[in-house]
């Protein structure tokens, strides 16, 4: 049962969900017929019955495991018939006989005749060898399980015969969110794994270190930086002994310890892939009231849920206690996640959010996530910018905070700037903003090669836009002080627009 915590009522006392998850009662424990393993076939001798396209794919299996295969059937597929070329397996190119089991470890009878599959089995039970007669479960002693592989990595899924359409269905949702380079990440993970064996004295410290490496983020390819893999540095008292930091690829040697995560508007297919995945990792889970269950459903059994949302009129967990949680988290070395709905950088309290975050050295990242405003859009279905409507967007909240001045100046963004900043300049200068208004341009916004350029409205005709898709952005929130973000002017709204025949639609509001 999860931990779940109801921060309005108690910050430390879990609660109990009273409610089933479904109209039908779930047991706790159900029997488990199946003992899930993986085999060591090194060498091994496996012997598969049949060539054509029912053993074909259990033969392959068979080789890729380096057991010694051998195939019994007169006649085979031409894959499988270059396979016995180049030597990979060996096949004899006639019927079946009783003494092909002779020193057998493993058997598929995969023939497409039924009796002789069954024959094959009964006689593998009588002399205690391992057979399986492929799509015909009373007559096997294992099943293949539907399977994502990503090198040493493998994903076995398997329904016990009941539903082999909703394993194949699993394996596809599965082999979508996991990295295609899962493979060579898991590879210096255990290179690196026996560095931090032979460099840490057994103990929590070690066994923390090894779940912070699996935690990183799953891939260190050259063309995604914010992929990190590093080794934190040894202790002084193991510095002389070999250690992984000379091992491991060059990234930066901060890991993520809070992820800001957007829920978007409460349909778990909405979320993001990357929020998915890291909601499925999380420890420790910090979530607003109007999150629902489905979406909190995504989190591990193992993960601690505390409700943090405030709702309007209720009594509520205060703004210092939601960073005190994060921050303990963090400290504690688990992976906190504050899922917040919607967006977590549209309106709500993220920015102060990452401020405590940064005051305390806190190493955190942002992931977006779907707006309510582009769910509702959707669901209409209208678009809002329509041309021949409406250019740009006004975003507003019903709710300020008692000291947020009146008529804040909104954040502007504008989309596919293009060749127009002087024009936007000039008429943003118009507008009556000074000019040392914040400014920011981002070129390939979300990428992997993403650029930022902060500059001012007084500078913005002199700064180079980047390579298209580029986004303006201007406001208040853009402004950095010393050591302190401090609104310009304070930030009520957002303002999305685009420019048309030269010059921008921007509402000021």
């Amino acid at each position: 049962m999860r931990n779940r915590v109801n921060a309005r009522s108690s910050i430390c006392h879990p609660e109990r969900s009273e409610e089933p998850a479904f109209g039908w009662q779930l047991q706790e424990v159900l029997p488990m017929s199946l003992l899930p393993v993986f085999l060591k076939l090194n060498g091994r001798a496996a012997l598969v019955v049949g060539a054509g396209e029912v053993a074909s794919g259990k033969i392959e299996s068979l080789v890729a495991s380096d057991a010694q295969v051998t195939v019994v059937a007169p006649w085979a597929k031409p894959e499988i018939e270059r396979l016995a070329e180049r030597g990979a397996i060996t096949w004899h190119r006639r019927e079946f006989q009783d003494t092909d089991l002779d020193g057998q470890f493993i058997v598929i009878a995969g023939t497409n005749f039924q009796p002789i599959n069954q024959h094959v089995y009964r006689l593998c039970a009588e002399r205690g060898i391992l057979c399986n007669a492929v799509d015909d479960i009373p007559h096997c002693d294992f099943y293949y399980g539907s399977v994502v592989a990503r090198g040493d990595l493998q994903i076995a899924i398997s329904t016990n015969g009941d539903s082999p359409s909703l394993a194949q269905r699993l394996r596809h949702e599965i082999d979508a969110q996991l990295p295609r380079d899962l493979g060579p990440w898991l590879h210096a993970i255990g290179r690196i794994r026996q560095d931090v064996l032979a460099a840490y004295p057994s103990g929590e410290p070690r066994k923390l270190l090894l779940q912070q490496l699996a935690h990183r983020s799953a891939c260190h390819s050259e063309t995604c930086p914010s992929r990190e893999l590093v080794l934190p540095p040894v202790p002084p008292a193991t510095a002389t002994r070999p250690t992984a930091a000379t091992t491991a690829p060059s990234a930066p040697t901060e890991q993520v310890s809070v992820w800001l995560v957007g829920a978007g508007p409460g349909d778990p297919d909405l979320l993001t892939v990357k929020a998915a995945r890291l909601l499925a990792g999380a420890d420790l889970l910090l979530h607003d009231d109007l999150v629902p269950d489905a979406v909190l459903a995504l989190a591990p059994a193992t993960a601690e849920i505390v409700n943090v949302g405030k709702r309007c009129g209720r009594a509520s967990i205060t703004q210092a206690q939601i960073h005190e949680l994060m921050l303990a988290g963090a400290r504690s070395g688990r992976r906190v996640i504050r899922l917040k709905s919607g967006d977590p950088l549209l309106f709500g309290r993220a920015g102060e959010e990452m401020d405590a975050l940064r005051a305390a050295n806190i190493p955190f990242a942002v992931v977006p996530g779907v707006t309510a405003a582009s769910a509702a859009a959707a669901a209409l279905p209208c678009s809002l910018t329509d041309r021949r409507a409406a250019s740009s967007i006004l975003l507003a909240t019903g709710h300020t905070a008692p000291d947020e001045p009146r008529n804040p100046e909104p954040t502007r963004v504008v989309y596919m700037p293009g060749r127009d900043l002087t024009a936007i300049a000039r008429q943003w200068s118009a507008e009556g903003l000074p000019a040392d208004y914040p400014c920011v341009l981002v070129s390939h916004a979300g990428r992997p090669d993403q650029q930022s350029t902060r500059t001012t409205l007084g500078l913005l005709h002199h700064t180079a836009p980047g390579p298209a898709p580029v986004l303006l952005m201007g406001g208040a929130v853009f402004a950095e002080q010393a050591e302190n973000k401090t609104p310009y002017a304070g930030s009520g709204h957002f303002v999305a627009g685009s420019p048309e025949t030269g010059k921008p639609s921007i509402s000021p509001e």
